[in-house]
């Protein structure tokens, strides 16, 4: 959460940057090409990604199990198809990332690995400073 400012902060200025260099190199007109080409493919393979993502989470629920897989995989292309939508390089290479089921599935273990056990055992870390002990007698 600390990292989203700065995030919002340096990509658009980094995003300007590689569209300018991109521009000074092959041309405007085609920079605006690739950009727009870019697009195009990601939304393509969003939409193929996203029925084979559905497909999988139906055969998930026909065998009464809990799709969770397919749900964080479909947040994953939500994000990835977002920044595919956002004009620039760095958001397109980043965007194909979350699309891709190989790269997909390592940014998925990762984040997994990285945050969701280290809060979990923080949440659920006991101290001995956290007891107390003492006596007690039960009144009838």
């Amino acid at each position: 959460m600390k990292y989203l400012l700065p995030t919002f902060i340096v990509l658009p200025i980094l995003e300007m940057y590689v569209l300018l260099k991109v521009g000074g190199f092959v041309g405007a007109f085609n920079t605006i090409l690739l950009v727009l080409l870019t697009a195009f493919i990601g939304l393509i393979l969003l939409r193929l990604q996203g029925f084979q993502t559905l497909i999988n989470a139906r055969k998930k629920l026909e065998k009464s199990q809990l799709p969770a897989q397919e749900m964080i995989s479909g947040i994953f292309l939500a994000i990835g198809g977002a920044l595919l939508l956002t004009p620039g390089f760095i958001t397109d290479i980043i965007g194909f990332l979350c699309i891709l089921p190989i790269t997909r599935t390592y940014i998925l273990g990762w984040i997994i690995q990285n945050f969701i056990t280290t809060s979990f055992s923080r949440r659920n870390d006991t101290k001995a400073d956290d007891w107390i002990e003492g006596e007690y007698k039960k009144h009838k």
